[in-house]
């Protein structure tokens, strides 16, 4: 199967390298010449447009940073709508709102294409080691059709409903990782405050009932002032924003949502928006005036 991959960033580049990997043959875009030199370096062909990949692909993948572009990228002028052909399928791989999944979803279908929404958590290592958690919307005969591709880039991939149950499981996992990493700022910032070293902590309680992959992924960083993006904090700031509009759409209350949207949003203000989202301790830091580092406060 020929594979169209539109969006090579700091996931997607990694993810359509597995695939060619994997021995898929991938044709590809990206508004990036130099992004779509190295994948051709590494075996790609490149397309000239999102319109020119779908015609020359069964599959298209996208991974886009927000729902305008992906809209644009599959609706828009030279968009993959206008090359793809009927019982083609897509596969939106971005992290956008559910109701603009279901949008695209219906415009496709009207052409005989198929959809499934199917973004991604594990951030960049877990892309380029093809571990990835894959959270799909859509229906179950075309995921059961794409679920070993999805796995080529990934260490799992669970159907979570119709169009659209992708983005709002994706949603959930932004928040819960949003709020876990807020809640270890402040634990270690007390900590420091506290005149314990926070490694320590971190040590101590990693194997209990507050250790989770986020702790395990971001206290190490932290601990080493390393806020190189994984996972920027804007992107956070993107997610974030698409589970409060989809809050207030259907009626959730989320207050510790919007509370940590404000910090990301105040570290943004602050000119730390392309940090990695564990640098929402700084927020902490700078309220408290002390540094978390290994071995103390600096």
């Amino acid at each position: 199967m020929k594979i169209g991959f539109i969006g090579l960033g700091i996931m997607g580049k990694p993810m359509a390298k597995n695939l060619l990997k994997a021995g898929y043959s991938l044709v590809v875009y990206d508004v990036v010449t130099a992004a779509v030199a190295e994948l051709v370096e590494a075996g790609a062909i490149a397309g000239t447009s999102p319109k020119d990949v779908a015609a020359a692909s069964q599959l298209i993948i996208t991974m886009l940073p927000n729902s305008p572009h992906v809209k644009t990228a599959i609706l828009g002028e030279g968009g993959v709508i206008e090359g793809a052909k009927p019982g083609s399928i897509v596969v939106d791989m971005s992290s956008i709102a559910p109701l603009a999944s279901r949008e695209v979803a219906e415009a496709l279908a009207a052409k005989g294409i198929e959809m499934l929404d199917a973004p991604v958590s594990g951030g960049e290592p877990k892309a380029i080691d093809g571990t990835l958690s894959i959270m799909v919307g859509g229906k179950e005969d075309v995921f059961a059709k794409m679920k070993d591709i999805l796995l080529k880039m990934a260490g799992s991939a669970v159907l979570c409903g119709d169009i659209g149950a992708g983005n709002v499981t994706k949603l959930a996992n932004q928040i819960i990782v949003a709020l876990n990493i807020a809640a270890m700022s402040e634990a270690f910032v007390l900590a420091t405050k506290a005149g314990v070293d926070p490694e320590r902590v971190f040590e101590a309680i990693k194997g209990g009932l507050a250790g989770s992959t986020v702790l395990n992924a971001k206290a190490p960083m932290v601990l080493a002032g390393n806020y190189k993006p994984g996972f920027r904090i804007e992107l956070h700031i993107k997610d974030l924003q698409n589970a409060l509009d989809t809050a207030h759409e259907n009626g959730t209350p989320i207050p510790l949502t919007s509370q940590v949207m404000e910090i990301l949003q105040a570290l943004k203000v602050d000119g730390k928006q392309s940090d990695d989202h564990g640098g929402i301790i700084q927020f902490y830091e700078k309220l408290a005036d002390v540094k978390v580092r290994k071995g103390g406060a600096l």
